[in-house]
């Protein structure tokens, strides 16, 4: 595409779901329940987790570090969403845009990231059970967060990069509810092959490297689930990934009808709708299938909410004696 226009631009118009009126308090009250619900919840894991010294082991801290990346994911893109559709504006700033591309890209593959660690750790606890604690050691689960993290930093730093070299001209509206990084090449009037490859380059090794990690580390669990001969063994030893092969059906399952969708329509705004699933609802969901189906969750979380409830019950008579 030939460059036309490309001084350097303020900002975008990000169209969102729908231009009818009457349709955006239902949209923004949707959206703000959704996401109430997505932080609450991530941040009640986190602080059950955290307060209970029976679930300080791998398989929580990796939850804990998702819910604390679904809360990030989240927060991207739906407060902008609703800051826009209270003030009546569909405006982002250029930087802005740059830095919702910034860490969208970092949530998002860091799912995926700790998504295959989880996986690899329920390997080794149904594959390896009398090495676990040899191998899964606090030293090595840290260093494959950190891993994880300093791998999903520079893609996000490079995909960034990559938008920041382009022009742009006079169309300047993205039909998304954020910046989302294949839309904002689509709209750049100077040479994107570069970028295209580089984004294309990096989907494949940062979404199918980990996919195949995930398929791999269930192979073998399931291999060696149908060698315990007992029913009641079978049954102890699925139960232990049940949660986590939830979490991962949902999120590739929704990610990949949002891209086979959005492919067969070739309609932005079904892409956009589409995206609500992996993007607000998958991080929504992820607490209520780890406490519904964790009984040490359910306790800790009990634990957690019986103990402030009694602190705030004891604080209320004290306040008052002191009154007297």
């Amino acid at each position: 595409m030939e460059p036309g226009n490309n001084t350097r631009i303020s900002e975008f118009i990000l169209l969102g779901f729908s231009e009818e009126p009457e349709l955006q308090s239902l949209i923004f009250g949707i959206f703000l329940s959704m996401y109430l619900i997505t932080v609450f919840g991530n941040l009640l894991i986190i602080l059950a987790i955290s307060s209970d010294a029976n679930l300080h082991t791998p398989m929580y801290f990796f939850i804990c570090n998702l819910s604390f990346v679904d809360i990030c994911f989240t927060s991207t893109t739906v407060p902008k969403m609703l800051w826009n559709i209270q003030t009546q504006s569909k405006v982002i700033t250029y930087e802005g845009c740059i830095i919702q591309i910034y860490f969208f890209t970092l949530s998002a593959v860091l799912d995926v990231f700790l998504l295959t660690v989880m996986a690899y750790d329920r390997f080794v606890a149904i594959c390896h059970p009398l090495h676990y604690t040899v191998i899964m050691n606090s030293r090595f689960c840290g260093l494959l967060v950190l891993i994880s993290w300093i791998i999903c930093l520079l893609n996000s730093l490079i995909q960034s990069l990559m938008v920041l070299r382009l022009s742009f001209c006079t169309n300047l509206e993205i039909p998304h509810f954020f910046c989302e990084l294949n839309q904002m090449i689509q709209l750049a009037c100077s040479d994107t092959f570069l970028s295209n490859v580089v984004m294309y380059f990096a989907a494949v090794l940062m979404g199918g490297g980990p996919f195949a990690g995930v398929l791999y580390s269930y192979s073998k669990i399931v291999l060696c689930i149908c060698r315990i001969s007992s029913a009641q063994g079978k049954f102890k030893a699925f139960s232990t990934c049940a949660s986590h092969l939830s979490v991962v059906s949902l999120f590739y399952c929704t990610m990949l009808g949002v891209y086979l969708s959005s492919a067969a329509s070739q309609s932005s705004q079904s892409s956009a709708t589409a995206s609500v699933m992996y993007t607000v609802v998958t991080p929504m969901l992820n607490p209520f299938i780890y406490s519904l189906r964790n009984k040490d969750i359910k306790r800790a979380l009990k634990a957690f909410l019986e103990k402030e409830t009694s602190k705030h019950t004891v604080s209320i008579p004290s306040l008052g004696t002191s009154i007297c």
